[in-house]
């Protein structure tokens, strides 16, 4: 996969067992997961928006009383952020499901449970029948829904990624079907940089735990929901 072009500035760093630090002023607001009548997700509807100073810190313990930011308390909860992700590129962890036309690539561990995916039949079906111009620019969209970029659609003749053209910023995810809050869902190429300094692979899509308990520390792993999470 080609890597997106950096935005001059704007990192995501992780401290070690605190918030994430956010620098060069990337613009931050709440995003709602919109569902249709049958209680599908379906859109992307943009919520509050926050005045992001040039830089700012984003809890990852789960416990701040000042949600999204930190206030400190991964210290008194003695919080754990040690980082156990899998630093295997995507192209090489992600299944491939061929289709006549697109391709779809399949990382699951990094699964954020935004459910995009389970609509019009799912993609993973819908990969198959899609051969006529309006099939495949649903598809593709549908799959450019996906937050954390587990799914990928990819151009079969060429080898292209067609991934959702998007300006660098932060939403933070909110699901009212699941009655929870979602992950910090980081768009448009930003950098991640581990606590120990190293980069993480630069992708367009990435979703990263809040709530404090995903297994797949700095990513989310769906646990939010399973727990119950919600930023009040």
């Amino acid at each position: 996969m080609a890597e997106p072009a950096r935005p001059a500035n704007m990192r995501i760093s992780v401290t070690k067992d605190g918030p994430y630090a956010v620098t060069g002023q990337i613009p931050i607001a709440r995003a709602v997961i919109g569902a249709n009548a049958a209680g599908e997700s379906e859109i992307w509807r943009l919520g509050e928006a926050f005045d992001p100073p040039a830089t700012y810190f984003l809890c990852r313990c789960g416990q701040s009383s000042r949600k999204p930011f930190c206030d400190g308390s991964h210290a008194k909860v003695a919080f754990d952020g040690t980082e156990t992700a899998d630093r295997t590129a995507y192209v090489d962890t992600a299944q491939v499901i061929d289709g006549p036309v697109v391709a779809l690539t399949d990382a699951e561990p990094l699964c954020a449970f935004a459910r995009f995916c389970d609509r019009n039949g799912t993609v993973w079906r819908t990969v198959e029948s899609a051969d006529t111009d309006e099939s495949v620019r649903m598809f593709v969209e549908q799959v450019g829904q996906c937050p954390s970029g587990r799914l990928v659609a990819w151009e079969r003749r060429t080898g292209r990624a067609l991934e959702p053209q998007i300006q660098p910023t932060i939403w933070l995810v909110e699901d009212p079907q699941q009655a929870v809050s979602g992950p910090i869902w980081a768009r448009g190429g930003i950098e991640l940089v581990s606590a120990d300094g190293r980069p993480y692979e630069v992708r367009n899509r990435v979703t990263l735990c809040r709530c404090g308990q995903s297994h797949n520390k700095p990513f989310c792993d769906g646990t939010h929901a399973a727990v119950g999470f919600v930023d009040k």
